[in-house]
């Protein structure tokens, strides 16, 4: 026998071996079937109202951000010394006691001063925990401040300059002015 011979022989017996071992290991397979019955089979998922459904979602939620910036956060007081009395946003308010503002939207909201950066009505939330546990969720009411600092409206001096102080904060836009969506 030649050398060819002998590696043609090789290759049939590997090739037989193989397939004896892949029938072998076949038919000795423990093959379990579980029928599961599925009963969505005949329902249409509708995926065009699903994501108009999570987008009305994402614009109703009050609390979903529009912006972020970042800031000083200060306090002041009803009667600091540049103060009119007035809030800047609307003649109609008299700043005083409580720093408080109830918006239709959000409720009871404290009430900042912001530059024209805000446009007057805007809500925003921030965390400060010097001043609550809680997210502080405020409207902009009055003006008086540069660029992104916001100026919180407080119940007395001591209030603004020892319990707010000055600190950076970075804050939520959660409505743009008076409207939602504006």
């Amino acid at each position: 026998m030649n050398k060819k011979m002998v590696k043609n022989i090789g290759k049939i017996v590997r090739l037989t071996l193989l397939i004896t071992l892949v029938i072998f290991v076949g038919s000795s397979s423990n093959v379990v079937e579980k029928n599961i019955d599925n009963i969505n089979q005949n329902k249409v998922i509708d995926l065009s109202s699903m994501a108009r459904k999570y987008q009305e979602d994402v614009e109703n939620d009050l609390y979903a951000s529009v912006d972020t910036f970042v800031g000083s956060l200060t306090g002041y007081v009803a009667n600091c010394p540049l103060c009119s009395g007035y809030l800047a946003c609307t003649n109609e308010y008299v700043v005083g006691l409580p720093a408080v503002y109830a918006d239709v939207d959000y409720g009871n909201v404290r009430v900042v001063a912001s530059s024209r950066n805000l446009p007057c009505g805007s809500i925003i939330r921030f965390d400060s925990p010097r001043i609550a546990s809680q997210p502080i969720v405020a409207i902009v009411l009055d003006r008086g401040v540069l660029g992104n600092s916001i100026d919180l409206l407080t119940e007395s001096y001591e209030d603004a300059t020892v319990n707010i102080g000055r600190s950076t904060i970075t804050y939520d836009v959660l409505r743009s002015g008076w409207t939602r969506g504006a």
